[in-house]
């Protein structure tokens, strides 16, 4: 009767037969966002359920609607207490059982704004809104896993540090708008011109971090000259205007020996200040005193 009633209202409905399959329902990695639990069932009683899925601590909540024939103040409490949102006695009355079910619906509706609203904080948080690209503090954290990586599996992971050239001229000539298009265009073709599992970061103004798992440097440096081969051999279209952009790289490889991410992207940052000596749009690599350079 209870299931034929929620269909008829609109609801979704899966049934258990005793407190064990309830509670097998319930610890799925997807519940039902809503239960509704007899106080007296087999093999598992409507607090005990309640009190295994409050021991989850999983988010959403499963909102937990409570039936019994216990109408003292003490059982009310102690169903409360094993984790209950809510009780209601039998018989009950249909419309006070839709009301309650729509209380239920309330807070979960607002417990899920609540969950999408920090998960959008959270992306926010480690997001370059303009280039949608991960930030300098989050794509530090990708570096320092992989780095930690590379030195527990005895593998290497490479960077590339770049910065486009001459980008205040293209602000000062084309307007700042233009300016943020190129941006954007780079980090698109960036994207597209890696690896699924290479990532880069806007690490800072014109300046983007890629970190390349399981290179070796000559491998690493041929990615980057790749990539500066594509950033320079098509123009981009800036605020309606064809701009032709290069980016100067500096590349370097980890071992697994060096496990600090700052010393490592100041190796990467001296190539990159070494390929802009040599006049830019050049691909330099470097790694402990050893250094190679090739410029278009």
């Amino acid at each position: 009767m209870l299931r034929s009633t929620l269909t008829k209202w609109g609801y979704e409905v899966v049934t258990a037969e005793n407190g064990a399959q309830a509670w097998d329902i319930l610890a799925q990695p997807d519940p039902p966002p809503l239960a509704i639990l007899d106080w007296v069932m087999p093999h598992m009683t409507g607090p005990e359920v309640c009190r295994k899925v409050r021991e989850t601590y999983r988010e959403p909540d499963t909102y937990i609607l409570l039936l019994t024939s216990k109408a003292t103040k003490s059982e009310t409490v102690e169903g409360l207490e094993a984790g209950a949102d809510d009780y209601i006695i039998k018989p009950f009355d249909q419309q006070e059982l839709q009301v309650r079910l729509r209380a239920g619906k309330r807070i979960i509706d607002l417990q899920m704004r609540i969950l999408n609203a920090r998960e959008e904080l959270r992306e926010r948080a480690n997001k370059d809104l303009l280039t949608m690209l991960p930030n300098r503090s989050a794509i530090g954290t990708v570096l320092e896993q992989e780095l930690a990586r590379c030195h527990r599996d005895r593998r290497t992971v490479g960077i590339a540090l770049l910065d486009i050239d001459h980008f205040k001229k293209i602000n000062d000539t084309y307007g700042h708008f233009a300016g943020d298009a190129v941006l954007r265009e780079t980090a698109s073709r960036l994207r597209l011109h890696m690896r699924p599992y290479d990532q880069v970061g806007r690490y800072g103004g014109e300046e983007f971090l890629v970190v390349l798992p399981n290179c070796e440097l000559e491998q690493a440096t041929n990615q980057a000259e790749r990539m500066r081969e594509m950033l320079h051999s098509a123009k981009m279209i800036a605020d309606g205007t064809e701009v032709s952009v290069s980016a100067s790289f500096g590349v370097t490889v980890s071992d697994g020996s060096e496990r600090t991410a700052e010393v490592f992207v100041r190796v990467a940052d001296e190539a990159l200040y070494q390929a802009k000596a040599r006049g830019r749009n050049c691909v330099s690599s470097l790694r402990l005193e050893h250094s190679a350079q090739r410029c278009g």
